[in-house]
């Protein structure tokens, strides 16, 4: 069975609270809650993780090699400056996808540059709680048997 961690990063874990005119009225419980639903349908498993705190995040994905098929990651603010998640996603070459709940092209200039995304196999943004859903079952078919 494929497994994959789902990383949420800075802030996401104020969800349904912190600018629901942009990220909605739903939590983070909530957001996990509709990807395991989907993972059950799509046959495999998913862990998840959230921190504030960017070193955290490195470790979780260097902790992956071995124990996850890839990985899909909400960097949060991290995406525009976090050449340190960057590299810990190039030390593990494990396939990921980077996803943002609203549509970053769409928003302030200094969102629309990921430093993360040339390590993801594809980037998926303003589609909403749905593109993690939507992220998983690209994941799911990218991962060989």
């Amino acid at each position: 069975m494929k497994k994959i961690l789902v990383i949420n990063g800075v802030n996401l874990n104020m969800l349904g609270v912190r600018e629901p005119e942009i990220y909605g009225g739903n939590t983070l419980d909530t957001l996990n809650a509709n990807i395991s639903k989907r993972a059950v349908e799509l046959g495999c498993e998913v862990d998840f993780f959230q921190s504030n705190f960017e070193g955290e995040i490195c470790e979780k994905i260097q902790q992956a090699i071995g124990v996850y098929d890839g990985i899909i990651i909400n960097p949060g603010a991290f995406t525009h400056y976090s050449y340190a998640i960057r590299d810990a996603f190039g030390s593990v070459k494990l396939p990921a996808i980077e996803v943002h709940i609203s549509n970053i092209h769409k928003r302030e200039e200094f969102r629309h540059n990921s430093v993360i995304v040339p390590e993801c196999i594809g980037q998926i943004c303003g589609l909403g709680f749905k593109g993690y859903e939507l992220a998983l079952e690209a994941l799911c078919d990218a991962i060989e048997d």
